[in-house]
C-alpha cells in the first residue's frame, strides 16, 4: 500500500491522500478579490489529484499585502469571490485551506513577475509596517509597529480567520515564515525591539502565539489551524532550528494542528543550499521533537521521493509546488506511477495509457 496515497485526519477533517498543493502568490487580485483565474487555477488542482488546497496567502489588512494583485481577506466583499473557489475545490474531493498572511516590511512591491523594488506612493505603494525600521535589502524602510498597530494585527487574524470560515474554507494557515511579519518579530536579525514583542525568545515568539490563540479562538475546535514556518534563516545569529522546534512544542499546546515547514526568506543574501527535498531534515527533526504532525515542501518532484518522505516518517504530508504549477495532474500521475488505483475523474479515463485500469485493478 502506498503510504503517499493513504488519507490523513486532522481533527475532524480527512485528506484523501498525503498530496497538498502549498500557498503561492498569483498577484492577479483586484483589492483583494479572487476572479477567475483563481477559480480554474485552484479548481485545476482539485481536479488533478491533490488531497488538500491551499490558497495563496490573502492579506489580513490591505497594507499586509505583499503587492497590489494580492488576495485579501480584510473586506466582507472579499468573502463572495472566495466562497465559489473553495466550493470548486471541495466539489472535486480536495479538501480547501487558505493562508492568513501579513507581508510586514516586505509589502508594498510590485508584482510577482516585476523587478521587486518598494512602490512610491505615485506608483499606489503604502508605508510597510514591521517590528522594527529595519529594510529588507533594496527595500524601503519600514515603520516599525506601536502597541496599538500590533494588537490590531493580532484582531485583524481572527477577522480574516472568520471569514474564511464564511467562505467555506476547512483548513486556516497561518503565514509565519519566508520574511513576512510574523517572521520578521521571531527572528533577531529583523527584530530589535525592546519591549515585551523583542529580545528573548519568549518575546520575539509572543506575537506569533498571540495570532495562533486568537484564530484558534475563532476557528471551529473540529477544524485544523496549520502555520507555516521558516525553520532557518540561513544566517549566523538568526532564526534557526533549535528555536523553530521549541516553538514547535509550544505551538502544539496553543491548538496548532500541523507545521508547514520551510525555510529563509527572511534576508536576500542568505544562501540557501536549495535541492531536491532539502528542507525535509527540518521536517522531520519537527516531527520527532516537537510531536507535530509536519508538511515536507521544497523542490519535491518526483513520486518516488514523496512516497519516500512519507513512508519513512519524515513528513506526513508533501506539498508540491513548482511542479503542480507545471503540471495539475502531478498526483494523478504519481499514483499511476506508483501503482495505486486513485479516483480519476470519469471524464479523464478515455486518457489512461492502455491497460492501466487492469494493472490497476490487479488484473
Amino acid at each position: 500500500m502506498s503510504a503517499l496515497f493513504a488519507p490523513l485526519s486532522l481533527r475532524s477533517v480527512t485528506l484523501p491522500n498525503r498530496i497538498g498543493m502549498p500557498p503561492m502568490c498569483q498577484y492577479s487580485a483586484l483589492e483583494g478579490r479572487a476572479g477567475d483565474w483563481h477559480l480554474q487555477h485552484y479548481a485545476s488542482r482539485a481536479v488533478g489529484g491533490a488531497g488538500l488546497v491551499i490558497v495563496e496567502a490573502s492579506a489580513v489588512l490591505p497594507e499586509g499585502r505583499i503587492s497590489p494583485g494580492d488576495l485579501g481577506l480584510w473586506d466582507e466583499a472579499q468573502i463572495a469571490p472566495l466562497a465559489r473557489i473553495a466550493e470548486a475545490i471541495a466539489g472535486q474531493g480536495a479538501v480547501p485551506a487558505i493562508q492568513l498572511a501579513h507581508a510586514g516590511r516586505k509589502a508594498s512591491v510590485g508584482l510577482g513577475w516585476e523587478p521587486q523594488r518598494t512602490l512610491t506612493a505615485d506608483e499606489g505603494g503604502w508605508v510597510a509596517l514591521a517590528p522594527s525600521a529595519v529594510a529588507f535589502e533594496g527595500y524601503a524602510a519600514p515603520q516599525a509597529l506601536d502597541a496599538a498597530g500590533i494588537a490590531g494585527v493580532i484582531e485583524a487574524f481572527a477577522a480574516a480567520a472568520r471569514r474564511a470560515l464564511a467562505a467555506g474554507f476547512k483548513v486556516v494557515e497561518i503565514h509565519a515564515a519566508h520574511g513576512y511579519l510574523l517572521h520578521q518579530f521571531l527572528s533577531p536579525l529583523s527584530n530589535l525591539r525592546e519591549d515585551d514583542y523583542g529580545g528573548s525568545f519568549a518575546n520575539r515568539t509572543r506575537l506569533t502565539r498571540e495570532v495562533v490563540a486568537a484564530v484558534r479562538a475563532v476557528w471551529p475546535a473540529d477544524l485544523p489551524v496549520l502555520i507555516r514556518l521558516s525553520a532557518t534563516d540561513w544566517v549566523d545569529g538568526g532564526w534557526d532550528a533549535e528555536q523553530t522546534v521549541a516553538l514547535c512544542r509550544l505551538l502544539k499546546v496553543d491548538g496548532v494542528d500541523l507545521v508547514d515547514v520551510s525555510s529563509g526568506g527572511l534576508l536576500a543574501s542568505a544562501r540557501i543550499p536549495a535541492g531536491p527535498g532539502f528542507q525535509v531534515p527540518f521536517a522531520a527533526r519537527i516531527r520527532a521533537e516537537a510531536g507535530l504532525p509536519v508538511a515536507a515542501v521544497g523542490l519535491i518532484t518526483e513520486p518516488a521521493e514523496a512516497e519516500a518522505i512519507v513512508a519513512a516518517g519524515e513528513a506526513d504530508l508533501v506539498l508540491v509546488g513548482r511542479e503542480i504549477l507545471r503540471n495539475p495532474y502531478w498526483p494523478m500521475q504519481a499514483a499511476q506511477a506508483l501503482g495505486v488505483a486513485a479516483a480519476w475523474p470519469a471524464q479523464y479515463l478515455r486518457a489512461l495509457p492502455p491497460g492501466t485500469l487492469r494493472r490497476l485493478a490487479g488484473a
